[in-house]
């Protein structure tokens, strides 16, 4: 659960504001509120939703900064009572309902600050997914950098060893030799460069953002979603808690995640489906990790300019996976060496550097 990730972390003071009230919007207000967001919806042409902790509650798994979260009664030397597993909890009605939407083209990128795999096992793609924390049931091969499924999640955080070598070949056939790492932040670690760049480049392309179960607090992540306005879009927020862009949203939502999405999905028609364990790619590997292909998304209402951002983004990343190693450290030695024959370093810039060392 949430509690043993927490618990996992490095120690870190600053943990935001946790344990504000949390406000209910008056059923009829609530509905009318809904109504003016599904309108939102049909008028937008690239629509982003950004979730949080808040959305996962009704899985069995703590959020963080509510009045029962996990730093909230950490302050207070509690631990919340809930208790499930990452590998027990199932997707949610609003994960479910995500995939739905983003089907019938309602929705078209989703960026989630979320570790806990359910957007993986409600089968969201991954080519329109952007995780910036990390994923329980990913690893990452430390050397031709390709991302695996895990079967059950991770046990350590960190970035760590996990124990287990890359199970596929190199590009030219040798093996690749490559250990696989958990996926998961840890405070001081950047956000991995594909899914902050795609997060970033469809905050700004989007003209309209909403925020499912996030205080926005925890940046760079707590900034997309304001990127969203200031490129002259709408920003819709929907958490029980205020938020810390209250103050720039178009429209504020208090009430359960679920509750409001399934009202949403009503007023779209559009049909959630039930969570199913056969469409579970976590639940159905005949082997222990199954390679996870990212492709980057390419929406055909994205401008010229993001289209092109996105296509060399891929080139790189493609030809940085299918390069020899070797080849690489050749062409960084002849690079140092020009530079090296460009600018010569001096004998006494040498010694200086070796008396600051000392």
């Amino acid at each position: 659960m949430s509690l043993n990730y927490a618990e996992g972390l490095s120690k870190y003071e600053d943990k935001g504001v946790c344990g504000l009230k949390e406000i209910y919007d008056d059923p009829s207000k609530l509905d009318e509120k809904i109504s003016s967001l599904a309108q939102f919806i049909r008028e937008a042409n690239h629509v982003v939703v950004h979730t949080g902790a808040g959305i996962s509650t009704s899985a069995g798994i703590p959020d963080f900064r509510g009045p029962k979260g996990v730093w909230t009664l950490e302050k207070e030397g509690l631990k919340p009572n809930m208790s499930i597993s990452f590998n027990e909890a199932k997707p949610t009605v609003t994960h479910m309902a995500l995939v739905a939407l983003l089907n019938k083209g309602y929705i078209h990128f989703l960026v989630s600050q979320n570790i806990d795999g359910l957007h993986l096992r409600s089968s969201f793609p991954p080519d329109k997914l952007a995780e910036l924390h990390g994923n329980m049931f990913l690893d990452k091969c430390d050397q031709c950098e390709r991302i695996f499924i895990r079967n059950e999640a991770t046990s350590s955080v960190g970035q760590k060893y996990t124990g287990e070598f890359c199970p596929l070949p190199k590009p030219n056939g040798r093996r690749c030799r490559g250990k696989l790492h958990d996926t998961i932040l840890d405070w001081e670690h950047e956000l991995p460069l594909r899914d902050l760049d795609l997060a970033d480049i469809n905050s700004r392309e989007a003209d309209l953002s909403i925020c499912l179960g996030t205080t926005l607090q925890i940046n760079p992540s707590g900034k997309l979603p304001v990127l969203t306005k200031k490129a002259g879009g709408k920003l819709v927020i929907c958490n029980l808690q205020p938020t810390k862009h209250d103050k720039s949203a178009d429209l504020l939502i208090h009430g359960y995640i679920d509750d409001i999405i399934v009202k949403l999905a009503k007023k779209l028609e559009v049909e959630i489906p039930e969570y199913k364990v056969s469409s579970d790619q976590t639940k159905n590997m005949t082997e222990k990790t199954q390679e996870y292909i990212q492709d980057l998304c390419i929406d055909a209402k994205i401008s010229t300019k993001v289209k092109k951002t996105c296509e060399n983004f891929d080139v790189k990343q493609k030809q940085r996976t299918n390069t020899d190693r070797k080849f690489e450290t050749s062409i960084k030695k002849e690079s140092e060496e020009k530079c090296e024959r460009q600018s010569p370093i001096k004998d006494e810039d040498v010694q200086k550097e070796n008396d600051l060392n000392l």
